[in-house]
Order: structure tokens, then C-alpha cells, then sequence
């Protein structure tokens, strides 16, 4: 269970995925949920940032997406990143996928998430 998360920053692990939704089930009740969220979330932004270095052209959507919708499914629940993969994911993603439609939803909504409760934002 430890070593999941780092598989599944590789791009096109869907058996890995499917395997952490299962113990995200198992673990629906449990004081470790939360933590295991945050892992997954943070794997799955390291994996689309990876993904974005190696295929700076689009071509990769099939995989991207579901990725993408997984961040932000993540994020809804987490409500919280580590700094360092969400400045990673936002250069990177910024940079290559500005008119990716799916990515810039996905950003907003994070946005969304994560400065909602900040009041020097609203000043």
C-alpha cells in the first residue's frame, strides 16, 4: 500500500487506479482516509506533470483526462495540496496545456478550492 502512490504517477496505470480505489473503499471510514487521499492526489498531480514534460504536444488526452477529473474529485474532499506539486502542476500545465479545456476546469475549480477560505484574497 505504501509503494501504490508511486505507481501511479506513471501514466496509464489504470489497474493501479483501480486497485487504490479499493482501499480507498476499505479505508471509507477509517482516520487514514484522509491521509491516503492526499497521497493520491499528490501522485496524480506528479503523474500529469510528468506527463505534460514528455508529450508537450496534446496527444495524450485519453490518459490526461481521466487524470484530470481524478484531481479534481481529490481535491473536492482533500480541499488541500502540497505546495510544491501544486506550483509543478500549475507551471507545467500552464505551459503546456493553456488551451486544453479540461485542464483549465479543472484548474479554476482548484483555484476555487483552495483560496476560497484566504481573506487577503478578497482586500
Amino acid at each position: 500500500m505504501e509503494q501504490l502512490p508511486a505507481a501511479l504517477e506513471r501514466a496509464g496505470n489504470e489497474e493501479s487506479w483501480a486497485v487504490a480505489d479499493a482501499i480507498s473503499r476499505v479505508l471509507k471510514n477509517s482516520e487514514e482516509l484522509h491521509s491516503w487521499r492526499r497521497r493520491l492526489l499528490s501522485a496524480c498531480m506528479k503523474g500529469l506533470v510528468a506527463m505534460y514534460s514528455s508529450s508537450k504536444d496534446e496527444s495524450k488526452q485519453e490518459v490526461e483526462r481521466p487524470m484530470l477529473l481524478r484531481v479534481e474529485e481529490l481535491l473536492c474532499v482533500v480541499e488541500e495540496v502540497d505546495p510544491d506539486d501544486w506550483c509543478s502542476l500549475v507551471k507545467t500545465g500552464l505551459k503546456y496545456r493553456y488551451r486544453d479545456e479540461t485542464f483549465l476546469k479543472v484548474l479554476n475549480v482548484a483555484i476555487q478550492l483552495l483560496y476560497k477560505k484566504d481573506p487577503s484574497l478578497t482586500q
